[in-house]
This record gives structure tokens, sequence and C-alpha cells, in this order.
């Protein structure tokens, strides 16, 4: 670690790891309903508990991104933070509209758009807390060195709160608020957070692979340019089924089929350099992270996003278990992934120790990724005999959840793999480390 600043981050992962496990325990409660209707209908309904999770994601991945932005930042700008006391009045802000917002909707107090559920005070919040970040980042970068890593990022951070305001933007019409709920919902996950992604990929192996930064921002710059070429034009494939004109299904058809191609490219982006570059590095469980968030992310977010892009296929499998096996691979493998890869490659360092626990780590990850993988696979199964029963053949929904259980109770079973993965992780980054880095080579560990 070459600046003081950058200890800046550790309040961040810690949050951002404590609402991840939070994530972790709604999403089981929410399983568990599948396999127990009556599971706990009248302290926290079904609809609260899939909130909550939903809610919990977003909010601890932007709080990641943000602890990742005040590591990696000062490195690439060769600039400390600009305010760290900006940066933890902004954590705290931020913390409080997320807690203030999951406290809401167990009282039943929400806005009812899913992912946008947040009270207005709580949307007031994070807006204000995200600007500051974005004004300490900002002025970070304007002070210091530009690269394309740090470019990159801080366009994706911008463009991210520039969308974001959409969610105070409610229309009474419903398919008028589709159209811009989608703005938010997609152009944030399939378009400027993909270019997050990739500029802390690029960092990540620009510090573990050894590799000349000139050739890694090549590939930035291509994979860039796929995911805004394909990911802004790709949101028309949510616009089948809303009241939109007819000639979305088309476009919407044509251009997502492209949103694989930026997420194929990181594969080949990671595996190539991690070929050409030496593979010596001391944290081998930051690399296995690293080359797994792309590999997961091509399969969850390419593979499994095309399955049912396509407006002919939509038609039948919209709304099913198919959009969940989707959307759980993709969100594991793109963000989750690569904020737990930063973790595992800035603790050490952070903390002023040897790469620690890369064992326990390590099996964390092959248990979390397993499960993950195993709860896809069942949700795919799930959602093709619910798209056959329910739109083919026409059988009433609530018959065919009756005969889904088995893989429910499978989906169940692989959420709790995936959160006792999860407290293995937490207790191999924070927990306790073997020896105290030398203060001689306390940079070591990462620079090149």
């Amino acid at each position: 670690m070459k600046y003081e600043s950058q200890r800046v981050a550790l309040p961040f992962f810690a949050v951002a790891m404590a609402l991840f496990v939070l994530q972790v325990v709604f999403g089981i409660l929410a399983a568990t309903v599948y396999v127990l209707p009556e599971f706990l209908a009248e302290a926290m309904p079904f609809h609260i508990m899939r909130m909550s999770h939903t809610n919990l994601l977003i909010v601890w991945l932007l709080i990641g991104f943000m602890g990742s932005t005040y590591y990696l930042l000062p490195e690439e700008a060769e600039q400390d933070i600009h305010s760290p006391l900006l940066a933890y009045l902004g954590l705290a802000i931020f913390a409080v509209a997320g807690a203030g917002a999951l406290l809401s909707y167990q009282f039943g107090i929400h806005e009812g758009r899913e992912f946008l559920e947040q009270p207005l005070w709580c949307k007031v919040l994070i807006t204000v807390s995200f600007l500051m970040f974005l004004y300490n980042t900002t002025r970070t970068l304007l002070a210091g060195r530009k690269t394309a890593i740090n470019l990159v990022l801080m366009l994706g951070l911008w463009l991210a709160a520039v969308f974001w305001l959409f969610a105070f933007y409610n229309p009474s019409n419903l398919s008028l608020d589709k159209l811009y709920w989608w703005w938010i919902v997609h152009v944030w996950v399939e378009g400027v957070w993909e270019l997050i992604m990739a500029s802390l990929l690029a960092y990540l192996l620009i510090k573990m692979t050894g590799v000349d930064r000139e050739v890694i921002e090549k590939w930035l710059y291509v994979i860039i340019g796929l995911a805004l070429f394909s990911g802004l034009l790709g949101t028309g494939h949510h616009y089948y089924w809303i009241g939109t004109p007819g000639y979305w299904q088309p476009l919407g058809s044509i251009f997502s089929t492209l949103e694989v191609a930026p997420f194929f490219a990181m594969v080949m982006f990671a595996f190539y350099m991690f070929w050409k570059g030496r593979r010596n590095h001391p944290n081998k469980s930051a690399m296995l992270w690293t080359l797994g968030s792309a590999t997961v992310a091509f399969f969850g977010a390419g593979v499994w996003g095309f399955m049912h892009t396509l407006s002919f296929v939509n038609y039948y499998s919209h709304g099913t278990q198919v959009t969940a096996a989707h959307g759980h691979l993709a969100f594991y493998g793109a963000y989750v992934m690569m904020v737990l890869a930063i973790i595992t490659y800035a603790m050490p360092q952070l903390r002023r120790m040897q790469p620690y626990n890369q064992i326990l780590n390590m099996w964390s990850f092959w248990m979390m990724t397993s499960a993950m993988c195993f709860m896809t696979f069942t949700l795919t199964f799930a959602g093709v005999v619910q798209t056959h029963m329910q739109r083919v053949m026409g059988i009433n929904y609530m018959e065919v959840q009756a005969q889904l259980g088995l893989f429910y109770a499978m989906r169940l079973g692989a959420g709790a793999v995936v959160a006792v993965a999860a407290l293995l992780y937490l207790y191999a980054v924070f927990g306790p480390a073997r020896e105290q880095l030398p203060a001689t080579s306390q940079t070591a560990l990462g620079t090149t």
C-alpha cells in the first residue's frame, strides 16, 4: 500500500460485507417460503423478504464499488484522497439511508417499484452521499495522474449517478413508468456497471500479472466500447411486453444478443493476461476470484441472458424462474465476485499483513461458486418446466408451483451452502492473520 489514504477503503469493505451477510440471510428466508409457503407469513410477508434481499444486494455492491475506488484511485492517480473525512461522512449517510430503507420495508413503508422501493427521504440521502463520493474522487483524479483505468472507472460511476436520477421520476402511466424504470435497472447492471467491473478487472490484472499497462488498457477500451454499444441499445429487450411499439422486438433481440460480446471479451482478456504475465503473485486467492469473476459473469450475464433474450423465446419465458436463474448467476459473477476479488487483494495490504488464510478463502470461492451454479441450474430447470406447463399447456399458476417443490428445496439447500461460504470468506479476510508484513516490503504484494 503506497498511500495512507487508501485505508479509507477499510470501513467501506467492512460495511459492505456486513450487508452482504444480511442479504444472504434474507435470501434464505425468501427461499424457505417457496418450500414452506406459510413461513413467517404474518411476521414478514414474502414481498418484504424479497424486497430486502434485492435492495441489500444493490446497496452493498455500491458501497463495495466506493471502497474499491477509494483503494485503487490513489495508486492510479498517484495522489492521496482529496478528503478522507468527506469519505467517512458519505459512508455514514449512505449507511443511514440503507438501514432506514430496510427498517421501513419491515413496516410496509415503501414506494412499490421493484428495486426502487426506497422511501423518498432515503433516495435523497443516497443521492447526497453518492454526490459527495463523486466530488471527492473527481477532485482526487483531477489533481493527479489520469489513466485509462481511473478514467473509465469514474465515467462508469458518474453515469450510474446520472441514470439513478430517473428513480425520482414516477409517472402514473404504467408503460411510461416501465420505460424509464429500465433506464436505471438495465442501464446500470448491463451498461455502466460493466465499465466499473472492467476497470476493476484491469487494475487487478495489472497488479497481479505484471503485464504492461499499455497492453491491458487497449483491451479495456475494446471492452467498454462493446459494453456501451450493446448495453445501451440492448435495453430494448425489456420493451417487449410493456406497451411499447412492435419494432422493439427485432431491435431488442439483435442488440441484446450482442451483450454477450463484452463478457466474452472479459474472459479472453483475463485469461490471456494471466497466461502472458507472471503467475507467481503471492495472493493466489485474489487471482482466483478475479479469473472466476470474468468466467462466471460470461456464463451468468452472457449465456444465461442470451437464453431468454430473443423476443420469440421471451414471449414464453418472461417472468418465470428462468429470469431468476439468470439474475442470480449474472449478479454473482459480474459484481459480487469482482468486489470480493478487490477485497481479497486489498485486505492484506490494508492490514499490513502477508496474504493470509488463503486456503480458507479458496474453499469459500469453490463452495460459493459451486452453490450458485447449482442454484442456477435448479432454477433453470424449474423455469423450463414452469414455462411449458404454464405458458404452453395453460395450467394454473399455483398448480404449476406445486409441481416445482423439489427444485425449490434444492435451491434452498444451495442457499445454505452460500451462507456457510460467505461466513468462511469473512473469517478468511477479516479474521486472524499469520504475521505482520515487514515495513520494507509493504508495497511488494501488488505494485509493479
